[in-house]
């Protein structure tokens, strides 16, 4: 019998198990799209308006540098709005402009169930992470890593070096799946095994997932 090379699977969750428009941050700058321009909308101000409010926040709390609350207020602040209605325009944004992967789900709970170990990599901030990963789904996951729970975010080093060690595999055993290309090039370095996610049907037909 083969011996298995890949051992556990680390998966990102917008773009690839939650799939829609993500936002994304590039040398610092807020880029929005989807959630954020319907926020916007929904607020009756400009993008332009939004980012200025939104921006400082929303990266310390990627970070975990703000906490739930202390960004939720802060926002509301920001634009006037009650804490409460806040955060249920975003939740339900997230939730519009997102679904869930359930083709790809069903294909990583059946590789569990042969042994892989399965995990979490993902950059959110508190209200992104509660909207778009409901417990009843990811409890199912070996290990979940989320930038605003540990504080460091991709493509830091640190913190793909922080998956590695929870999932106690080498680099070299572990598979990563992202939707951004500067996500997997620290990954690449630190000699995991990657593929650039652009849709189920070519995710399915790549080599490495073959393989598995």
């Amino acid at each position: 019998m083969k011996k298995r090379q890949i051992k556990a699977i680390l998966f990102d969750v917008g773009g690839v198990l939650a799939l829609g428009e993500n936002s994304r941050l590039e040398n610092g700058k807020f880029i929005p799209s989807g959630v954020h321009l319907n926020m916007a909308k929904k607020l009756n101000i400009s993008i332009d308006q939004y980012i200025d409010s939104i921006d400082t926040a929303y990266v310390s709390a990627i970070t975990g540098k703000l906490s739930k609350k202390e960004v939720i207020e802060t926002l509301s602040k920001n634009f006037g709005v009650s804490s409460k209605k806040l955060k249920r325009l975003y939740i339900d944004s997230y939730k519009k402009n997102f679904k869930q992967n359930k083709e790809l789900f069903n294909k990583l709970f059946k590789l569990k169930k042969q042994g892989y170990k399965i995990a979490i990599l993902s950059d959110q901030w508190f209200l992104s992470k509660e909207a778009l990963m409901p417990k009843k789904l990811y409890k199912n996951f070996d290990e979940v890593i989320v930038s605003c729970d540990v504080g460091i975010r991709k493509p830091n080093q640190k913190i793909y070096q922080l998956a590695v060690k929870k999932l106690n595999f080498s680099p070299k055993e572990i598979l990563f799946i992202d939707n951004q290309k500067w996500n997997i090039s620290p990954a690449k370095k630190l000699g995991m095994k990657t593929i650039l996610f652009k849709s189920n049907k070519q995710l399915f037909s790549d080599e490495k997932w073959r393989n598995l």
